[in-house]
């Protein structure tokens, strides 16, 4: 009886295992797939980003604003990191990854995700390396010295946090990407220059029962971006994530003729309360905030 239920433990263990590797491979397949007959229906407006995107690994049209902003660039060293990947499965640069065969740094705080992208995106993508490590503004630059290069095309950060701190440090310490993407937190509203108070263990979760504290406004990363001689490109259809580049990585007419979207509602949010960014914040008002200036 004793070896019939351990057979029984083993079988179910190689299900799950056969369940989310299969799960993992379609997941992959629909990302591909999606993506490519998104990009070919698309009317790109090199004036409008919202005309840029297109849905594969990311959730709110970051592949295709990425694909395209990358083909438009100076001088691109086919390089990115990506602090907050996940499982490699829903992000923003695993179709750079996957598809356009980009190397780089996938880095996730979580073990189970951290392993999940190694196992199942760490094949289709050998340039790339995935890194275990909950990332602080005391650490972050243990990342920044793993780098193959300082001005990587991509830089994507989504902590759901500290995402600010561990920005400028980056920043200070002379690592100038080509281009940021940067997770804002719509329920702040699009003109409070401000982020949380820094906490280097901050979970978004444990923050507040609601979850709407965490991040930074959009007109706080502007703040903290122009301080660095970056240029505010757009924010993306959904209101998760806004893009800043170096000018200097793009033609100038290029840039000057983009009409920017310069603050969207997270449809999220907006969806799960009910209401807008005026009362989501009402709901956080009382919480710590820092102001950037």
């Amino acid at each position: 009886m004793k070896q019939l239920r351990s057979l029984f433990r083993m079988i179910k263990k190689l299900n799950t295992f056969l369940w989310s590797e299969s799960n993992a491979r379609f997941r992959i397949g629909l990302s591909l797939s999606r993506a490519s007959a998104a990009s070919s229906l698309r009317i790109i407006d090199e004036t409008d980003p919202l005309s840029w995107e297109f849905c594969g690994f990311s959730s709110n049209g970051e592949d295709g604003i990425l694909d395209f902003l990358t083909r438009k660039m100076r001088n691109p060293n086919h390089y990115f990191i990506e602090i907050g990947s996940a499982d490699g499965l829903e992000n923003n640069v695993s179709w750079l990854a996957v598809a356009r065969k980009y190397s780089g740094i996938m880095v996730e705080g979580n073990r189970d995700l951290f392993e999940n992208a190694e196992k199942f995106i760490g094949p289709l993508a050998m340039g790339v390396v995935f890194l275990h490590q909950f990332v602080t503004a005391e650490n972050v630059l243990e990342i920044r010295a793993k780098s193959l290069h300082s001005d990587p095309d991509v830089f994507s950060l989504d902590m759901d946090g500290n995402d600010y701190y561990v920005a400028r440090t980056l920043m200070e310490n002379g690592f100038r990407p080509k281009l940021f993407v940067v997770e804002y937190n719509s329920a702040f509203g699009p003109d409070q220059s401000i982020t949380i108070e820094y906490e280097r263990k901050f979970e978004c979760n444990r923050a507040h029962e609601s979850g709407l504290y965490y991040g930074v406004s959009i007109q706080g990363w502007k703040t903290l971006f122009s301080h660095y001689g970056y240029r505010f490109l757009t924010v993306e259809s959904h209101g998760v994530n806004a893009f800043f580049c170096d000018p200097d990585s793009f033609d100038p007419e290029f840039l000057a003729g983009i009409h920017s979207h310069n603050f969207r509602e997270n449809y999220s949010q907006l969806k799960k309360f009910g209401v807008g960014f005026e009362e989501q914040f009402r709901m956080i008002q009382h919480m710590k905030f820092f102001t950037i200036t």
